[in-house]
């Protein structure tokens, strides 16, 4: 029996909430942002801390310029805020490397997030896209009154892949499939938008002392349409 309860927990730990938290880079306004580590754009209210990703560069790019930036810790709202310079569209980028990490009788794997926030008006796709600075993203797409995302890594489409959305006003996550092209369904609620996507590589390695058999890459966007 208390084999069977050390499992059962062992299992819990496993797959705790912390597993479907993601950063997400929200805008507040046209030049002040928070960044939090939560399951929504809100910061988390069920005790983990934002801190978790301490570790992440921050870089804005505009007019492909890219600046370094920094962030401050506010500990009693569960996360940081920033300062965005500049003005017109402009994107802020999240690197983390989350390090190993291995759930259950799982192979342990490489955990990377790669977090996006598009400060100022909704622009054209070209100027929504980190580039080669991040191996995988999501792209907003605004067209004809409506938005869809597309999910690229390595500078191609990802086709047939689940995006996790979070939409204006509703509660619950929706998971869409990608088409051949990596392009979402679209979405027609005005608001602020969050959307994550996962790759996994086929990959072995170490970091830190630590073996992993693949590397899971997520990238996370937050944009607002129709305001």
């Amino acid at each position: 029996m208390i084999r069977h309860l050390l499992a059962a927990t062992a299992l819990a730990l496993a797959t705790s909430p912390a597993s479907a938290h993601f950063p997400f880079l929200v805008p507040d306004g046209d030049s002040k942002g928070k960044a939090v580590f939560s399951d929504t754009l809100k910061p988390d209210d069920k005790g983990v801390a934002v801190d978790r990703i301490a570790n992440t560069k921050l870089v804005v790019v505009a007019d492909g310029k890219t600046t370094d930036l920094s962030w401050t810790l506010d500990k009693a709202a569960n996360c940081y805020t920033f300062d965005v310079p500049g003005s017109g569209p402009r994107l802020v980028v999240g690197i983390t490397d989350y390090g190993v990490l291995q759930r259950g009788e799982s192979k342990p794997f490489l955990l990377r997030y790669y977090a996006k926030g598009l400060f100022g008006n909704l622009s054209v796709p070209e100027k929504c896209t980190a580039g080669d600075r991040v191996p995988l993203e999501l792209i907003p797409m605004a067209e004809g009154g409506k938005l869809r995302f597309r999910a690229i890594a390595a500078g191609k489409p990802v086709a047939k892949t689940e995006v996790t959305v979070l939409i204006p006003g509703e509660d619950k996550a929706k998971i869409v499939q990608t088409d051949d092209q990596g392009l979402t369904p679209t979405f027609d609620k005005t608001g602020q938008y969050g959307a994550q996507v996962r790759t996994i590589e086929n990959k072995s390695g170490e970091q830190a002392g630590k073996k992993y058999d693949e590397i899971r890459n997520y990238g996370t966007l937050v944009v607002t349409f129709g305001k």
